[in-house]
């Protein structure tokens, strides 16, 4: 990135009052001290538990957890969620091409790696954080001591589309032309849960004009469909590593997902981790399966890290 690069960041007034996010703000800074990264850092009063780090997508950001976190932190678990950058209260990029896979991957590496340092983590992906966070888990994974999936997936390029590609053209055309682009209306869309008007209103809040959601306009177009995209061969690599890894892995897919279609074999049938478990059904619940059964998903949580801990898991 050049010294000339335009960093945006959202006034902090846009995000008062947001409902059910009483969260207090963390921030690390990454690329060089040049962007600044917002991150939620929840801690039990009596921990017992594992460091859950949670992932958004697109177009969310950390507010998508609100539900689940309360009742991990009940349970014991620490609470990492970050914003990507492009999202959430954390730096924008007036730039779009400035929004790379490896750059996001980079600067998401460098903040919960090296800044906050986390280890045995216990991470949870959905959407594009399972783009991200399984190429990390695969160059690292020393540092995670399982992983939660939840709607989410990592192509390469190479896969069939096959019957998925007519909602994925349409979506790769919505992400460019429409206008104004409002984050909310693809989180109610994904949905099952009529989202009141305050909760789509937090979706939009980091977003005060079309130079804000650059980030979020790139995203769709980062996303392989080819096996000639740049980013395919660094792709291939990490599932060449996700193949071999033990580390137990959960699929936690929601029944009422137009993306997956509730299917998480694309996953579940090539890590060997994810081999043997019973993968539980989200019901009730669209893609955000956060926003349509929050506790739910926190209850699958807690119940595969304890499953899966040493104390408890079989000699």
């Amino acid at each position: 990135m050049t010294t000339t690069l335009q960093v945006l960041r959202t006034p902090e007034s846009r995000f008062a009052n947001l409902p059910d996010y009483p969260f207090q703000p963390h921030h690390v800074t990454v690329a060089g001290g040049r962007l600044r990264m917002h991150y939620l850092d929840e801690r039990p009063e009596h921990p017992s538990g594992d460091t859950v780090l949670l992932l958004h997508g697109n177009p969310s950001w950390s507010y998508l957890y609100r539900h689940v976190i309360p009742p991990l932190v009940e349970a014991g678990h620490r609470c990492v969620a970050v914003d990507l950058i492009g999202f959430g209260k954390s730096d924008k990029l007036a730039d779009r091409h400035a929004y790379t896979y490896d750059r996001h991957l980079s600067w998401l590496r460098e903040a919960v790696l090296d800044r906050l340092d986390l280890r045995e983590v216990t991470m949870v992906c959905h959407d594009w954080g399972g783009a991200l966070g399984l190429p990390l888990l695969a160059a690292h994974p020393e540092r995670f001591r399982r992983v939660v999936a939840a709607n989410t997936g990592l192509s390469t390029g190479d896969e069939d589309l096959g019957p998925g590609w007519p909602m994925m053209a349409a979506w790769l055309q919505s992400s460019q032309r429409t206008l104004p682009f409002l984050p909310s209306a693809i989180v109610q869309a994904m949905t099952v849960t009529e989202l009141g008007p305050e909760v789509l209103a937090a979706y939009d809040a980091p977003y005060p004009d079309e130079s804000y959601v650059t980030g979020v306009r790139q995203f769709p177009l980062l996303i392989p469909i080819s096996p000639q995209d740049p980013y395919t061969p660094a792709l291939r690599a990490a599932w060449d590593v996700l193949e071999t890894l033990e580390l137990p892995f959960l699929c936690a897919f929601s029944d009422q997902d137009h993306v997956t279609r509730g299917d998480h074999t694309a996953l579940s049938g090539r890590i060997p981790g994810a081999r043997g478990l019973s993968h539980p059904t989200i019901t009730g619940a669209g893609h955000f399966l956060q926003e349509d059964a929050g506790a739910a998903l926190a209850a699958a949580v807690d119940q595969f890290i304890r499953s899966t801990s040493p104390a408890t898991r079989p000699s």
